[in-house]
């Protein structure tokens, strides 16, 4: 017997099914198509944005066949991968002589035959712009060769074509406040060129850099620093060749072999994508690689089949509304000789056709959104889409898995409707179902069981246990959510009306409310999980970061010896430029004997200085030295960050140096400097340095109060000043001095270990010097602000410089949380929405009934308004519960492999924080089912629809 004439009136039914609902359609469609197009997007922009091997070679190269260096040994002889990274001399050959290593290499002997070429090197230099001055790179480089079309883009403007001309990325054109036709002055040689062109790198929008012709700033830089010995000689990169061999011929690994002959390495495009076999290459045997394909795979499965059950979730209750609404037609179905299984299939081709139709339309829409947005995200991502890279398999499986969701959406539906007999199709009677007893307790199960796993997973560093319990946890979860919505009816007894009847109504209709909220969970749960590591690595990340200054801080430092006489000067540029606040607080280095600033070239041709660390436990650092390993196996990572933190273990494993100090740290300062940079605000502590008693920050260099400071009072012969005045052997003194000692938390302060007032200082026989400022920050300072400064300081003689808070590497972690938050929120906007038009749809005759037992219009409204607030409300809140659970797990990977690193090397941070997203987590948790509950009030109708009785 053929099926397919069964099957064509199936379709057929459907189809006039779905254009008589339109409305139900069109919400299942969207259901169906707004995951198909996330997905479709997702992978158009994953696909466009990940360079290809091609794209990356074009990045470096532009369309040169290959990149010819030399290396720093010598012209002998090399070998090296096909990706021109790794190299290294033949194995068992012979250590170049000093002799081999000074012979230049000479390159463009190496180039094949009949080969064009263009030279590239690149020296650091401080520039003019129309605010001050900024540093940057400038290249020499001939970007108006057609060499470098795709690596380099010229946006405004033109190409330099005189010696006195230049280019710049847009990024620091705009930075540097400068347009066509500006110009643009090399300080130190004073060299002036003539902003000719914009130019953009489409593998680094951000990039900041110059470009002026070959020979217009390295050579007449290096013929000024000849000239005048005051001007600092450039100092240029080693130049690079960029090579377009014969035409149709490239450059092959032939020509590479013999270029590794010369001592020349080259990187060349055609070798890259084909790549020799092993036995061609003589350093593959040192080669090595790891695949994380089946990594890889692994996770587009489970987000796969996490889409899935999210659009089966969302469709479900759709198709059931639906059965419902089509009951009679069912039911004539079945009288009229359908079987079942015809009945089945009717309700299963409305989820094949209405699944094609989202199928179609998500992939459309996600073609169409991620071309209109490629401008945002190429900006978002920093780089250019060399083009939109279309996988006709991918897009065809995304289409595939919309029809196939439709159709499982379906089958729950179609096996009740299938169930049903005539009479109650006909009569439209539904009977009454008890809810599954079993379900919950398998529910219950399955979610302990899923903890269980995800942090046996998490504390035994397996990450597939962690992804296979955090996934049957939030199965088990799934599986209470009927009994959950069942317990949320009993709480609206005393509620008032319309909150008790939307609770009511959202229990009774458990097959509707709860595949709807678990769908939200499913959202939120993944969101939340993954800010929820976001923030824990970014809270590590931070903690593990050494700040160079204290943040909120700037520093004025003398550049050279002997600058204190123009600190004046640079200090009236910084505070009339630069966002400072408040007074500055001024200090100075000290030192013993002959300053070795100056006197650093003969062997103990100057003085020291050292602040002594006494022993034993306070003062040691038990982390480091003897029994420190048996120390840490016994550590946790709480007891090990406390450890570390204490005075005794501040400095041991990392110890920043500046402001003119040595390895002592000490500096010469008073109360301002608590204030300003040290932020102690102890009236104890600023009388101690007025009365001559020096400020200790790290209590573990204290004794009873007391620290001991030994110097060498030795005179260089040169220092002809000092040693006039201290004739003879040299002194050594070994001082106690009483100190205050700061709270223990001050011992971080970066770069001072102890502030000790002039007079003391001078009471011991040493020497000070004025060497510069600290100053408070109201703001951070704009490029302009920070350019105009520069530029002062300069015209005030240069002889100082500003030192900045190294602010930790800025991640796109906010931005991260907040496309998360977003993504979730709309989905749980678009599930508590659809969830609300389904419920009015198949409850329309219970507010009928409302509205003639008398109930005002607006009934209908706040009753759509908190049965969207109902299922936005309770998804987000069990999302946020399921979504900890694959994030702590894997925090706890994390945990486990930092004590493995602590253990080996008891100096390393085992911190492993757990940090809760609350930004993300209020958004999702308030705003958004607020919102949701708002926006279905204000879209529904209060006006009653008459409508004639059914039969």
């Amino acid at each position: 017997m053929n099926p397919l004439p069964g099957w064509r009136a199936a379709f057929r039914i459907a189809r006039r099914d779905a254009a008589r609902a339109k409305g139900r359609s069109a919400l299942v469609v969207a259901m169906i198509a707004l995951p198909v197009l996330g997905v479709t997007a997702a992978d158009l922009t994953y696909r466009s944005a990940l360079p290809t091997k091609a794209e990356e070679l074009t990045a470096e190269l532009g369309s040169a066949d290959a990149r010819f260096t030399s290396t720093s040994i010598g012209p002998v002889k090399l070998q090296q991968m096909p990706d021109g990274i790794n190299w290294s001399t033949p194995e068992g050959a012979p250590d170049p002589t000093p002799e081999e290593q000074a012979k230049p290499v000479d390159v463009p002997a190496a180039f094949p035959e009949g080969s064009r070429y263009l030279t590239e090197r690149s020296l650091p230099a401080s520039v003019t712009t129309r605010h001050g001055i900024a540093d940057t790179e400038v290249s020499e480089l001939r970007i108006s060769d057609a060499m470098l079309r795709g690596r380099i883009e010229l946006t405004d403007g033109a190409y330099p074509r005189k010696p006195d001309e230049i280019a710049a990325t847009s990024d620091f054109v705009k930075a540097a406040g400068l347009s066509i036709g500006d110009s643009v002055t090399v300080r130190g040689p004073e060299l002036t060129y003539t902003l000719t062109g914009t130019v953009e790198l489409p593998a680094d929008l951000r990039a900041d850099a110059l470009y002026a012709l070959p020979g217009s700033v390295i050579a007449p830089w290096q013929k000024s620093a000849d000239r005048d010995k005051s001007i600092l000689p450039p100092q240029p990169s080693d130049p690079k060749w960029l090579v377009k061999g014969p035409a149709g011929a490239g450059v092959t690994w032939q020509d590479i072999l013999a270029a590794n002959e010369r001592g020349v390495v080259v990187k060349s495009r055609q070798v890259a994508l084909n790549p020799p076999p092993d036995s061609e290459v003589p350093m593959s045997s040192m080669s090595s690689g790891y695949s994380t394909e089946a990594e890889t795979t692994a996770a587009v499965l489970t987000v796969a089949a996490m889409a899935v059950l999210e659009i089966v979730l969302l469709a479900g209750p759709a198709f059931a509304v639906g059965a419902r609404r089509s009951r009679r037609q069912l039911g004539l179905v079945g009288s009229c000789g359908g079987s079942r299984g015809q009945v089945r299939a009717v309700v299963l081709a409305g989820g094949a056709v209405l699944g094609a139709v989202g199928a179609v339309a998500g992939v459309g829409a996600g073609f169409g959104l991620t071309a209109l947005f490629r401008p945002m995200i190429e900006d978002f991502t920093g780089n250019r889409f060399g083009e939109l890279t279309v996988r006709p398999w991918e897009i065809l499986g995304i289409a595939a898995l919309g029809l196939v969701t439709g159709v499982l959406a379906a089958l729950a539906p179609a096996i009740v409707a299938g169930r049903q007999s005539v009479l109650e199709s006909l009569t439209g009677r539904r009977g009454t179902r008890r809810s599954s007893r079993v379900l919950p307790v398998i529910g219950v199960i399955a979610l302990t069981a899923g903890v269980g796993i995800a942090v046996y997973g998490g504390v035994a560093g397996d990450t597939a246990f962690v992804a296979g319990g955090s996934v049957l946890a939030e199965l088990g979860v799934l599986c209470c959510i009927p009994v959950i919505v069942g317990f949320l009816g009993r709480l609206g007894r005393r509620l008032p009306l319309t909150p008790r009847i939307a609770l009511r109504d959202a229990a009774r209709n458990r097959g509707r409310t709860a595949p709807a909220v678990a769908a939200v969970m499913a959202a939120v749960a993944g969101s939340v999980a993954i800010a929820t590591y976001t923030s824990s690595s970014a809270a590590q990340q931070e903690y593990d970061h050494v700040p160079n200054m204290t943040p909120g801080t700037v520093a004025l430092s003398a550049s050279d010896i002997g600058a204190d006489a123009e600190l004046p000067r640079s200090r009236a540029a910084v505070e009339q430029n630069y966002p400072v606040s408040g007074k500055p607080a001024d200090f100075g280095r000290v030192w013993a004997g002959s300053d070795c600033s100056v006197y650093y070239e003969e062997e103990n041709g100057c003085g020291t200085l050292e602040l002594v660390k006494p022993t034993g436990k306070g003062h040691s650092c038990p982390l480091k030295g003897k029994g420190a390993k048996e120390l840490a196996l016994r550590l946790s990572a709480d007891e090990h960050k406390r450890m570390m933190n204490s005075p005794a273990c501040m400095d041991e494993n990392y110890t920043m140096v500046a402001f003119g100090t040595g390895d002592h740290k000490i500096i010469i300062g008073g109360a301002d400097v608590l204030d300003t940079y040290v932020k102690l605000d102890d009236p104890a502590a600023a009388k101690a340095l007025a009365d001559g008693t020096p400020v200790l920050l790290n209590s573990a260099y204290a004794k009873n109060g007391e620290v001991t400071l030994k110097a060498t009072h030795l005179y260089n012969d040169r220092d002809k000043k000092n040693r006039a005045q201290h004739p003879g052997k040299a002194r050594a003194t070994t001082d106690r001095l009483k100190v205050y000692v700061a709270p223990d938390r001050f011992a971080a302060t970066p770069g001072i270990r102890m502030i000790m007032p002039e007079k003391t200082a001078e009471r011991l026989g040493l020497h000070v010097e004025d060497y510069g400022s600290f100053y408070a920050l109201g703001r951070d300072a704009t490029d302009a602000e920070s350019q105009a400064a520069y530029a002062a300081i300069d015209q005030a003689g240069n002889r100082a410089y500003l030192m900045s808070s190294n602010e930790r590497f800025r991640t796109q972690d906010d931005t991260i949380l907040l496309i998360l938050a977003l993504f979730a929120g709309v989905v749980t906007l678009g599930a508590a929405a659809i969830t609300t038009g389904l419920s009015k749809a198949d409850a329309e005759a219970d507010l009928t009934t409302l509205s003639a037992v008398g109930a005002p219009p607006g009934v209908r409204r706040s009753l759509s308004g908190f049965q969207c607030l109902v299922v936005a409300l309770t998804g987000v809140l069990l999302g946020t519960v399921a979504g900890l659970v694959p994030a702590i797990a894997l925090r706890l990977t994390d945990l486990r492999a930092a004590l493995e690193r602590m253990r080996d090397d008891p100096m390393q941070s085992a911190y492993t924080p757990i940090v809760m997203p609350w930004e993300t987590v209020g958004l999702l948790a308030l705003v958004v089912p607020v919102l949701a509950g708002l926006l279905a009030a204000a879209l529904t109708s209060s006006r009653l629809t008459l409508a004639r009785r059914a039969g």
